[in-house]
């Protein structure tokens, strides 16, 4: 689309000011268009200096509601934006043009580029994929929906390198081009206020494969119905993920190893799964698509295990903190769900300690109070927060039914560092503490990133 090489003196608007707006604000300042700003909240909500700097260059800003947006030569969405409002639908219908910082990125980097998506893991899969290219690569970038907006490095890029995006829904909407190689995890359903369906959720994310070219390829998870059928439209080679069944090509487990397939039907032994340093049964559908990527795009067998042996794991994601005197802590802050505590509970086999509780999301409690019913290793729960009475409830109830001994539970914590303290006390050797909450953080705590810090500085004293 030849519009993204005309932005001198194109009026532009940008709807949003977050992260990716100012990138593609600094851009567009770069490359010489007129920049209208929108954003619908107040003029005081945003830094004082930071909005004098982009006046002195032109830029000319409008908070609150968005208004007619049909004056504009070209509209740059930011991803917080939803594509199907009526300002923008009217814009389309005039002819014009509404894209993406990244859409923007993607028609005009010179390099080769990873994006992956889904509906979890897309972190975790990045920076895996990241740190196994950047062992054999001399200019690989990270990018994308993890924090930092591509088009602040684009200027650096040269066709010898590699970035890898981690893609949301949102930024994929309505993107005109895709990565060289797309990488879908799990698909299933998620951010249901933003989109109008399900089926508008999956296709949004099928665009990272959708105008895939001659020499591109695909990764894709076979263990999800909806995944499945973004791999079906593909119109390039597909490399398959599962962690329950043999795929060919692509990766899979089996035997606690990982395996590679390639196109020619040759079978290669990865690693074992004992040797992955991340835990958990879920990771190991990240791992199989980083395997897959990065096998790909030419790295070799070595410099993948190696990255797999030592890699944490994303801060508050499930992140290994420090071992004290036998004990390993783990980090999972960021796991503000039923689901994602249930997953962590999943990921250790031996004897556990959870912390759970925070403020209300309107979980149900329920597949997670079964689950710690049915773990005969929970050997405490720490309960902290406004929804650790539903929590406590909810797992009486599940232990009635089951007849399983419940595990000592520990209240009235009122700090971080007396919730470590007691978890600490209750620890043996070879015991594992998860910090896995299930929910929402505010009370005791800023945010997810507060309590995890505060985790992490409480379990650096013991």
């Amino acid at each position: 689309m030849t519009f993204y090489y005309k932005f001198k003196n194109k009026k532009v608007a940008v709807l949003g000011l977050g992260v990716e707006g100012e990138a593609t604000v600094d851009f567009l300042l770069e490359e010489k268009a007129v920049v209208f700003v929108f954003d619908e909240k107040k003029e005081d909500d945003f830094n004082p200096a930071k909005l004098r700097k982009y006046k002195k260059t032109g830029v000319q800003f409008i908070f609150g509601p968005f208004g007619d947006l049909t004056s504009f030569d070209m509209i740059v969405r930011s991803p917080g934006v939803n594509p199907s409002i009526v300002n923008l639908e009217k814009a389309r219908q005039k002819g014009i043009p509404v894209t993406t910082g990244i859409d923007i990125f993607l028609n005009i980097t010179p390099g080769v580029t990873l994006g992956i998506t889904g509906t979890k893991g897309k972190g975790t899969t990045s920076t895996l994929i990241y740190e196994m290219l950047k062992r054999e690569k001399n200019e690989v970038f990270l990018g994308g929906n993890i924090g930092t907006p591509p088009l602040s490095f684009l200027k650096k890029l040269t066709p010898l390198s590699t970035v890898v995006l981690e893609l949301s829904s949102f930024q994929l909407f309505d993107v005109t081009k895709s990565p060289n190689i797309a990488v879908v995890l799990m698909v299933t359903s998620e951010h249901m206020d933003f989109h109008a369906s399900e089926e508008e959720y999956t296709l949004a994310k099928a665009n990272i494969l959708k105008f895939q070219k001659l020499g591109d390829a695909a990764v894709i998870n076979a263990d999800y119905e909806n995944s499945k059928r973004i791999g079906e439209i593909a119109r390039v080679p597909v490399y398959w993920l599962s962690r329950k069944k043999r795929v060919s090509p692509g990766t899979y487990v089996e035997n606690g190893a990982v395996f590679f397939v390639g196109l020619d039907g040759k079978k290669e032994k990865i690693i074992e799964a004992s040797e992955i340093f991340i835990p958990g049964e879920h990771n190991l559908e990240n791992v199989c698509a980083a395997v897959a990527a990065a096998k790909i795009a030419g790295i070799s067998n070595a410099s993948i295990t190696n990255v797999l042996k030592i890699f944490k794991g994303l801060k508050y994601r499930l992140q290994f903190i420090r071992e004290v005197k036998g004990v390993r802590y783990y980090n999972d802050s960021f796991g503000t769900t039923p689901e994602s505590a249930i997953a962590a509970i999943r990921a250790f086999m031996g004897p556990k300690i959870l912390i759970l509780g925070g403020s209300n999301k309107n979980s149900d409690f329920k597949e997670l109070a079964r689950t710690i019913s049915e773990d005969k290793m929970i050997r405490a729960i720490i309960g902290i927060g406004v929804e650790w009475p539903k929590i406590k409830q909810e797992i009486k109830e599940a232990l009635r039914l089951t007849g399983v001994l419940q595990p000592k539970i520990i209240e009235g914590c009122n700090s971080m560092q007396t919730i470590v303290v007691a978890a600490a006390k209750l620890a043996h050797t070879g015991n594992v503490v998860i910090l896995s909450p299930a929910c929402a953080s505010f009370g005791m705590f800023k945010d997810y990133k507060d309590r995890g810090n505060q985790f992490d500085e409480a379990v650096l004293k013991l």
